[in-house]
């Protein structure tokens, strides 16, 4: 295994029935079952006789106050508005492909519709459970390699966000220097890095930018160690950096009130960082979060079997179609005049076309 710089990396680069529940809960390493819906089974209206949405969370599970919170919002919503059941399954530790597998097969099994799973990992299970349910509507986020007619393949432009959270860096830093921590070295992770970059040098191309990974596979804590994030971001603060930004899962938490600790600015990835209680104590120095709409693309999957028009093959959130986007629910942050402007300025040059964003 090479080793990953701490300082910089120069190559570029988330109530069924009772029975049912019992199964999936049982089943060797398939995960823990985190919450059932009892809601009734389907729309008369619509003609929707399934019982609900199933959710299969990606490494680092729920409470993450990113990636996994995000689709968990969806899964919510559109239970409330839908009027139907869910289940929303935890993953387990160290566990296999064929776990995955497993717990795909479950909810198919018990009549959930869609099946969805949170991030790329889920990629092989989803490709060979689709196949044997046809009649199921499956969801992958973060993943465009499953081409099957019953697959929704959920895409982002993370690289676009990243870029907006990479002008606001550079219009924030006070010494020109900022650091980025990705979770996973993994291509999907350096979209993110290279948006970044691209972002920040637009502003000014001397800013000195640290780059650090986590980890080099997911299995290895990348994306759930708080602890991680805590230490690479307390390596970025002595080395310089002023503002840092995370794409790092769980591990991202760590991140943030390490700079909070430290009385930094960190930018947040995915959900709205600044609004997650379990990130209060750290809020005032979170300057915003690089949005990823993964509820919407939950919310908007399910919705299209619920009315019986299924969305299938790739769906591709970016800043024109607010897939993608930049928080800026702090206060101190609306007040920064320049930087705001700043960063609504990028997004009109991306969205016209004016500027395209690397994506390595």
């Amino acid at each position: 295994m090479r080793r990953i710089s701490r300082i910089s990396r120069k190559t570029r680069l988330s109530q069924a029935a009772v029975a049912v529940a019992v199964v999936v809960v049982a089943a060797a390493g398939c995960g823990e079952t985190s919450s059932e819906s009892s809601q009734s089974e389907g729309d008369s209206k619509s003609g929707y006789s399934g019982k609900g949405i199933g959710l299969a969370y990606d490494i680092g599970g729920r409470g993450d106050q990113s990636f996994n919170d995000a689709a968990f919002s969806g899964f919510e919503k559109a239970k409330k508005d839908f009027k139907i059941g869910g289940n929303d399954i935890e993953p387990g530790d160290s566990e296999s492909s064929a776990d995955k597998v497993q717990r795909l097969e479950q909810m198919a099994k018990a009549g959930y519709n869609p099946v969805i799973g949170v991030g790329y990992i889920y990629a092989p299970a989803v490709k060979e459970v689709a196949a044997k349910f046809p009649k199921v509507t499956f969801g992958i986020i973060d993943d465009g390699t499953v081409k099957a007619d019953n697959v929704a393949d959920m895409l982002f432009a993370e690289e676009q966000a990243s870029y907006l959270a990479g002008v606001a860096a550079a219009k924030t830093t006070k010494v020109n220097h900022v650091g980025f921590i990705g979770g996973v070295d993994i291509p999907l992770i350096h979209k993110f890095e290279a948006g970044f970059v691209q972002g920040v040098h637009s502003i000014n191309p001397k800013i000195k930018i640290e780059k650090r990974y986590l980890t080099e596979k997911p299995e290895e804590g990348g994306f759930a160690s708080p602890s991680m994030g805590k230490e690479a971001t307390s390596g970025q603060i002595e080395d310089g950096a002023d503002v840092i930004y995370h794409a790092a899962g769980l591990s991202g938490q760590g991140v943030i009130q390490e700079a909070a600790a430290n009385k930094v600015w960190a930018i947040g990835v995915d959900s709205d960082q600044y609004q997650q209680k379990a990130l209060a104590k750290s809020k005032d120095y979170i300057l915003g979060s690089a949005l990823k709409d993964v509820g919407g693309a939950v919310y908007d999957l399910t919705k299209s079997v619920v009315e019986g028009k299924p969305l299938s093959g790739e769906q591709r959130g970016d800043l024109k179609s607010g897939g993608v986007g930049f928080a800026d629910s702090n206060p101190k942050y609306k007040a920064m005049t320049e930087v705001v402007a700043a960063v609504d300025k990028a997004k009109e040059d991306i969205v016209s076309g004016k500027v395209t964003v690397d994506t390595e």
